[in-house]
């Protein structure tokens, strides 16, 4: 009789945290619910799934600590040595042009077989898939612009302001190949630090990002509302 009552025991006992474990999953999954970037896939696919993906993403290390190295010695040279940017690319250039041109003749006074250079010929398809892309991005920025300027988002406006004036903050402070090598550092380090730490900062930017949103219906309530918006008239058919 004592045994049955202590296998029942164990029997409530497990299954009581059997739901403790299921309520926490499921808390911890609904306070998770928010994804950066509203993502419903994994990081890797979210940026195309390509090679690029992979270098952002440090599963190709070797290239990724490369474009560290190589943009480090750019900035150097750029920021550090006071030459300009046309003063640096032209002799740059010129370097590689003599010396290709050194080892071509030093080749054929030698009699050795040259290496050839592989040609590098763009494609319509190649052509057209940019073409197309850069006008759909084009066509996006238009839209986005004109629902600012009519006073349709006035969330959008407030983010273009802020994102305007933080560079105008960011310009006034560092130069241009700095705040471009700092984008470069930024955009290999974030994307692999986000894929491993994503939870973490789901939870915090969806902390963020609730606080935000509810200051701003307070502010739209209040104030947006009672700004008249201007009315743009249709245009009639022909």
């Amino acid at each position: 009789m004592e045994d049955s009552l202590d296998a029942c025991d164990h029997a409530d006992r497990d299954n009581n945290n059997i739901n403790i474990i299921n309520n926490s999953t499921c808390s911890t999954s609904t306070s998770s619910g928010y994804r950066l970037f509203d993502r419903q896939s994994t990081i890797h696919q979210l940026m195309g799934g390509g090679k690029a993906a992979d270098v952002l993403l440090w599963k190709r290390r070797r290239i990724s600590f490369g474009i560290i190295i190589v943009a480090t010695v750019a900035w150097l040279v750029f920021e550090r040595s006071g030459l300009s940017f046309l003063t640096v690319c032209s002799n740059v250039l010129l370097f590689l042009i003599v010396l290709r041109f050194l080892h071509v003749n030093y080749a054929s006074l030698r009699n050795k077989q040259i290496q050839t250079l592989p040609e590098l010929v763009l494609s319509e398809e190649m052509v057209n898939y940019a073409a197309a892309s850069f006008r759909i991005k084009v066509n996006y920025l238009l839209l986005m612009a004109h629902d600012i300027t009519l006073g349709k988002d006035f969330k959008l406006f407030f983010m273009v302001v802020g994102f305007l004036w933080l560079l105008s903050v960011l310009g006034s402070f560092i130069s241009f190949f700095t705040f471009a090598y700092i984008g470069a550092i930024l955009a290999v380090t974030l994307p692999a630090l986000y894929n491993r730490y994503d939870e973490q900062v789901d939870r915090y930017a969806g902390t963020i990002h609730r606080s935000f949103s509810r200051h701003y219906k307070i502010v739209d309530e209040n104030v947006m509302n009672r700004i008249p918006r201007t009315v743009v008239p249709k245009e009639k058919p022909m």
